[in-house]
């Protein structure tokens, strides 16, 4: 459609644009082109070759032969493998649920008092510092981590010995009781700088005028905490959640670093579990197998997570208007 339009006299004529919605449509896909393309080489395509790898009876070398469903019907009879999974619920509270809760009362913490009464740098520092195991390479801090937990020379131990605690000396890797644990411990501390930057970022959004309200109400720091913060930071608790969630089930670099999986499988989790039975026990298919039911299982939760998250932005958006 063309509009009219007189200019000293002259009508001339101009396109309205607006009146196009496809071309608009077509403009946006060629810059959504590229990473489609990469999204379908990288994680469509290797998915669904690892998928049909797992329906075959394969060793890495060799034809495959056509196994079909037997290498799943295998997995719910496999205790090793629900012993895994039991590990990653472990991993998920350990990387999930503590680094969320203890972030959201530092993050609160370091913006709504260390902020105000020392300075909003000291909480930039104290944030940067907490942040800093996101940034060392999980290999790097994996083998900080063994240097600290060996049973002889460690310092943990040493340092145990020197406030006379000598009898709480534990091999805190090797234990089959205590491995699982330790590597929590480790995963928490690797962990907890992601939640409190994500919740620092947030409350950046919150209206000041809010706490200063509180305050001159009379409100203690818990309760501005529990009436303001949290409701406020609603969506970002969503996003470390289900994040943090997905990070904790396909969690392998610290598992491989610190304990592969030992002792005696006290740390395994589907993610090694898969890479060793893929390449130490060469069973190509049974370990593709594991990876394949580990993926839908992440997604499933992804989707649960995003759909939690948009009820939460809807609802939220239902009580402004």
């Amino acid at each position: 459609m063309t509009v009219t339009v007189e200019r000293g006299g002259q009508v001339t004529g101009k396109q309205d644009r607006s009146l196009h919605p496809r071309r608009a449509r077509d403009s946006y896909a060629l810059f959504l082109l590229p990473g489609a393309l990469a999204f379908l080489a990288v994680v469509i395509v290797p998915f669904l070759m690892n998928t049909g790898v797992s329906l075959t009876d394969w060793q890495g070398v060799g034809s495959p032969e056509w196994a079909g469903l037997a290498n799943y019907r295998e997995l719910l009879d496999d205790a090793e493998f629900w012993e895994s999974f039991r590990h990653s619920l472990f991993m998920v509270v350990a990387m999930a649920a503590l680094p969320t809760a203890v972030g959201l009362v530092l993050a609160a913490a370091l913006f709504d008092y260390v902020g105000k009464h020392f300075g909003s740098r000291t909480a930039a520092v104290l944030r940067a510092c907490f942040y800093l195991p996101q940034v060392l390479p999980i290999a790097v801090a994996g083998i900080v981590w063994s240097w600290i937990l060996a049973p002889d020379d460690g310092s943990l131990n040493e340092l145990l010995q020197a406030v006379g605690l000598g009898s709480w000396r534990q091999d805190w890797l090797g234990d089959p009781d205590l491995a699982l644990y330790s590597v929590m411990g480790v995963m928490v501390w690797v962990q907890l700088g992601f939640p409190l930057v994500v919740f620092m970022a947030g409350l950046e959004r919150v209206d000041p005028q809010l706490y200063e309200a509180a305050e001159l109400d009379g409100a203690g720091w818990w309760r501005r905490f529990a009436h303001i913060t949290l409701p406020q930071i609603r969506p970002e608790i969503y996003v470390v959640l289900t994040w943090c969630t997905i990070a904790a089930l396909k969690v392998f670099g610290a598992v491989y670093v610190l304990t592969k999986g030992g002792p005696g499988g006290a740390t395994n989790v589907p993610s090694y579990f898969s890479f060793a039975t893929f390449f130490e026990k060469t069973q190509v298919g049974y370990g593709a197998a594991i990876s394949t039911v580990l993926t839908v299982i992440i997604l499933a939760l992804s989707l649960v997570g995003l759909r939690l998250q948009t009820r939460a932005q809807d609802a939220e958006e239902g009580l402004r208007t």
